[in-house]
């Protein structure tokens, strides 16, 4: 059975949110850092020897110290190679520290108890913004051995909180700019007029203006602030009213139908029912008559089919009723989760539903 989250009727006031929850800066943004590195203090869980490029790397590894060892003579299952992976903050200055994510790339059995050695992380221009190094924390654990093995959670992916370093410096100047840009998170004309008008109306002049569905800009000589984070704090803490849009998510998976805005249904009827037919196939045998000289014994199949139609049940919506209203009478009819999600999709098709309808 769905279960159904409707938004109620709001006052006006409960809807006015802070622009900092619905936009961001333009230009400031987290940047996605990757690197290769290696794993060693493993227990006997690491690659094993079909995986080539661990024995490499940590003969390369080992070259570097000033040990010359060949790959092919290395049998260690204590190592396991990785992909570390981490996000770059916005004005992150070098020595500032973050977590990383370190995830096996070979056919290691568990990270557990393991040690990240130095990793440069780099960035999508190819070049090393942070290093990464310290031991792992995993959520789970795996112990046992043969066919008696028990594992909890994923032991193959872990992380190194504090574990990666900023070395390069990739924030930018605030001060520089001479327009501020705000995006909006979701697209909605409406959204970004208010927003310049409440951006206007705390400078009390013309300061701020829509360029599109999702850009709002400001000219900053023209705001006359101070500094430029103090431009963009007292712009972030304006507050506008919103307008949720009509829209209606179905998870037919889960049977989870969550409802936004003010979603309403134009006049419709709903005709539903079940027709159910049913195939079934007996045998019997077949004799020739006593002391009869001719005749064989034979197996005959008999096929019987019955066709069962429950009688429709209808549903009937006046206009403007909710999707709460139809959901709730259509649980009344009996139907099944799968019926809605097609109920719901026909009543769209037909104009009834004056909302955007998505199924996941």
């Amino acid at each position: 059975m769905f279960s159904l989250t409707a938004a109620a009727a709001e006052s006006d006031e409960s809807r006015r949110v802070l622009i900092r929850d619905i936009a961001t800066i333009e230009g400031v943004r987290e940047n996605a850092l990757i690197g290769y590195g290696v794993v060693v203090g493993l227990k006997r869980t690491g690659d094993s020897q079909q995986t080539k490029f661990t024995n490499q790397t940590l003969a390369n590894e080992m070259q570097r110290l000033g040990v010359q060892i060949p790959a092919t003579s290395i049998q260690v299952r204590n190592i396991a190679a990785v992909m570390v992976t981490a996000s770059l903050a916005p004005f992150s200055r070098p020595g500032t520290t973050m977590d990383v994510t370190v995830s096996s790339i070979g056919d290691a059995k568990s990270l557990e108890g393991g040690i990240l050695l130095l990793t440069a992380l780099h960035a999508a221009d190819g070049q090393v913004y942070a290093e990464a190094q310290g031991p792992l924390t995993l959520g789970g654990y795996t112990f046992g051995g043969g066919g008696n093995a028990k594992e909890v959670n994923h032991v193959t992916v872990g992380r190194v909180p504090g574990g990666g370093v900023v070395e390069r410096d990739a924030s930018i100047d605030l001060a520089q700019l001479k327009v501020l840009s705000f995006a909006l998170r979701e697209p909605d004309f409406t959204a970004a007029r208010d927003v310049a008008g409440a951006i206007n109306t705390k400078f009390g002049k013309q300061v701020a203006s829509p360029m599109d569905s999702r850009r709002v800009q400001i000219d900053v000589a023209q705001a006359g602030a101070s500094s430029m984070p103090e431009l963009i704090s007292e712009v972030q803490n304006l507050t506008i009213s919103i307008h949720p849009a009509a829209k209606v998510v179905m998870n037919e998976r889960t049977g989870t139908i969550v409802m936004g805005g003010d979603v309403k249904l134009s006049a419709v009827s709903v005709l539903h029912g079940d027709l159910t037919v049913e195939v079934s196939t007996t045998f019997s045998v077949s004799q020739p008559a006593p002391f009869s000289k001719n005749g064989n014994t034979e197996v005959v199949p008999q096929t019987e089919v019955r066709a069962n139609e429950a009688p429709a049940r209808s549903l009937q919506l006046k206009a403007g009723a909710s999707v709460e209203e139809l959901i709730n009478g259509l649980h009344t009819m009996g139907a099944t989760a799968r019926d809605i999600v097609a109920i719901l999709q026909a009543i769209k098709a037909a104009g009834g539903l004056q909302a955007e309808l998505e199924v996941l």
